[in-house]
């Protein structure tokens, strides 16, 4: 895999060095089962492309573009992506574990995380406009500072938001998750 543009290829069972993606641009790609553990994603951009059952657990995520990604079923722990390129970017996960994983500061306008583990998440700084959290585990995420405006936790669950420490303006959540927008109140809720 020496080319710099890779465009409509599947890649299944491969393990991946940091010199096979560096540098490179993938386009209408379909990854199953590959894993990435070495690799540091410097310069890679990702157009169109699915990730199924790949994993990602604590590779260094620098200036990685992802257009149109879905991942799914993909293992993220500890991964930072924080220096994912802004601009002009849309990914997203289902049944993804994402523990551990960081989201500092980032523009993740109506990103969608479904049926996810996402437990000691950082999203602190983050603008997570019209997101959809569909049945997540959120036990211990981290939101400070972040804009929570329309965002969905309605299935999601085990959170802890100080709504006097984000903005969430039309926020959706359900009255079992309410806990969660309380606690720092140390009240006993009884049904």
């Amino acid at each position: 895999m020496h080319a710099d543009y890779i465009i409509d290829q599947t890649f299944t069972d491969e393990f991946f060095l940091e010199a096979d993606i560096k540098y490179k641009e993938f386009e209408n790609c379909t990854f199953h089962f590959c894993d990435f553990t070495d690799c540091t994603f410097q310069t890679v951009t990702f157009v169109d492309c699915n990730f199924y059952d790949c994993n990602f657990k604590a590779t260094k995520v620098n200036y990685v573009s992802l257009r149109g990604v879905w991942f799914t079923r993909c293992d993220f722990t500890s991964v930072n992506f924080a220096m994912t390129d802004q601009v002009i970017f849309e990914f997203h996960f289902k049944d993804c574990l994402l523990d551990y994983a960081q989201f500092y500061a980032l523009k993740l306008k109506k990103m969608q995380f479904i049926n996810c583990s996402m437990i000691s998440v950082d999203f602190m700084g983050s603008d997570l406009t019209e997101a959809m959290f569909d049945n997540c585990n959120l036990r211990r995420a981290v939101f400070i500072d972040t804009i929570l405006n329309k965002a969905d936790f309605y299935t999601s669950y085990d959170f802890s938001i100080d709504l006097e420490k984000n903005k969430a303006k039309k926020t959706i959540f359900s009255k079992d998750n309410l806990k969660g927008l309380l606690e720092k109140y140390d009240l006993y809720i009884k049904d």
